[in-house]
């Protein structure tokens, strides 16, 4: 099968998790193609964005079994995610881009007051 680099990665995961990894190690999750290796995903990495790949690490999550209303067993979806580590100098603002930042996590929650009823 011909991957195209648009085809191996494809898009950011943004959870916390992710959020703290890039802020304090520098380090990006993405979403990859079942079929991709690390060699491929530093090629498409290294073309898409213009930068140095220092160390690639590859997770298959399996998907979960469940029980529908007819107990019949359902899969989810299985994917491949790749946690990458850029060399010093550069960086991927893939989660800044979804107007997720850091001024979100710091604020304290406002306590809501009622308005009185007259």
């Amino acid at each position: 099968m011909d991957l195209t680099i648009y085809d191996i990665v494809k898009g950011p995961i943004i959870t916390e998790k992710a959020y703290q990894l890039n802020s304090k190690l520098k380090q990006l999750i993405v979403q990859v193609h079942m079929e991709a290796n690390k060699s491929l995903v530093r090629q498409a990495l290294e073309k898409l964005f213009n930068v140095k790949v220092e160390k690639i690490r590859i997770i298959i999550r399996k998907g979960k079994k469940r029980l529908n209303n007819r107990r019949q067993e359902i899969k989810g979806k299985t994917i491949k995610k790749a946690i990458i580590t850029l060399k010093d100098g550069y960086s991927i603002d893939a989660l800044g881009q979804t107007g997720f930042d850091a001024s979100m996590m710091q604020q304290q929650e406002q306590p809501v007051t009622q308005a009185s009823k007259e």
